[in-house]
């Protein structure tokens, strides 16, 4: 049985700027291991930072090492199985053994359950589907989808023993200032949300898992928490923003919190910011929103040059960034509304948007969810 196939939308631009779909269908850039429907997918990747948004080539089949090339990263789905009678047993724990910029010590099979191991990267990691267990040296955690894991170049393993999964992960270089110890530096108090945090209704509270090493060889949960910074737009009631991670430099720092840094649809020069959208249905608002509301939520999400809106334009949040941005539908089914067409993207689907001017339309009956991890590019 071969690896489930992942619906792949990539934008990009005709001769006049325009935006447009340049690909869209199953991900090609397929791996399965010797053990059949276990392997990965690729979907992006880049070799420097920041990425570059023009060429013609397809970067999700370009040649990709673990975590991620130096320099620069990819995204990728995991496709783990379940234990069944023919799992094969897990190795012995043992000491530390290096493999370029990865480091490992045993404890898994390859099958539904990962070596203990820790990686010179900074990972975004999303469940899409399935169950996952999230074994730090301090404990364990179970994730369902939808659930976020920010890992801090920590030593964590997977098991998917239960029931297997798909998660997908966003991976990128970082800096390990006290070499292979890769500990986390500095003193940024991880945020937590205030207990008079309202949402607005139809939306979830967003799980963000954040793991790292404070002492050398030693990995530890540094919260379990909703998202702490929600940002809302008047005009569309239902509609949120939930901030999950920011990088401010290539390669990404290891710390402890970064929500205490401003962006939040424009990442950082050279970095990159994760949120977690959820768009209401438009029957709610459409035709009641105008110029003023439209530049007051870029503002207030500071970009307000990224509005490219106008009477012409083919939805009211029309927006541009130089951003690589890596999208995932996570619940519902949405439009993505470009210049020059519009697709319906659904759970479970991936947008890789190359600086394309677009939109998202949600009109269906239900709020859709994607999480949108923004890349500066160039």
């Amino acid at each position: 049985m071969a690896l489930t196939p992942i619906r792949r939308v990539i934008t990009g631009n005709d001769e006049q700027g325009r935006s447009k779909i340049s690909w869209d269908g199953p991900a090609p850039g397929t791996h399965e291991t010797k053990f059949k429907a276990r392997g990965h997918t690729d979907f992006w990747v880049w070799r420097e930072t920041p990425p570059s948004l023009g060429g013609k080539e397809d970067a999700g089949v370009w040649d990709d090492e673990f975590p991620c090339p130096v320099g620069g990263g990819h995204l990728r789905v995991v496709h783990w199985l379940a234990k069944t009678a023919e799992s094969p047993p897990n190795e012995p724990y043992k000491a530390p053994q290096q493999h370029g910029r990865t480091w490992d010590r045993g404890g898994g099979n390859h099958y539904n359950r990962s070596y203990m191991h820790k990686t010179r990267s900074l990972d975004y990691g999303i469940l899409l589907s399935g169950e996952r267990v999230l074994e730090l040296d301090d404990r364990k955690l179970t994730l369902t989808p939808g659930d976020i894991v920010i890992d801090v170049g920590a030593w964590h393993l997977w098991d998917s023993s239960k029931a297997g999964c798909r998660m997908a992960f966003d991976m990128f270089d970082a800096e390990f200032v006290d070499g292979p110890a890769g500990t986390v530096q500095g003193n940024d108090k991880p945020l937590r949300p205030p207990a008079d945090l309202q949402l607005p209704p139809g939306v979830k509270p967003q799980r963000r898992v954040v793991a790292a090493d404070r002492a050398a060889g030693k990995s530890t949960l540094i919260l379990d928490a909703p998202s702490p910074d929600v940002r809302t737009d008047p005009a569309r009631p239902g509609f949120a923003i939930q901030r999950m991670w920011v990088v401010d430099s290539a390669p990404a720092k290891l710390v402890c919190e970064t929500l205490h840094l401003p962006n939040v649809l424009v990442p950082p020069k050279g970095g990159s910011v994760l949120n977690v959208f959820t768009f209401p249905p438009e029957s709610a608002w459409k035709g009641k929103v105008g110029e003023r509301e439209v530049q007051a939520y870029f503002a207030s999400a500071g970009a307000p040059k990224a509005s490219t809106g106008s009477a012409q334009a083919p939805h009211p949040y029309m927006q541009r960034t130089r951003t690589l941005d890596l999208c995932i539908v996570l619940e519902g089914e949405i439009m993505l509304v470009l210049d020059t067409q519009e697709v319906a993207v659904k759970q479970g689907e991936f947008v890789i948007n190359r600086a394309g001017n677009h939109a998202w339309s949600n009109r269906s009956n239900q709020p859709a969810v994607v999480a949108i991890a923004s890349h500066d590019a160039r």
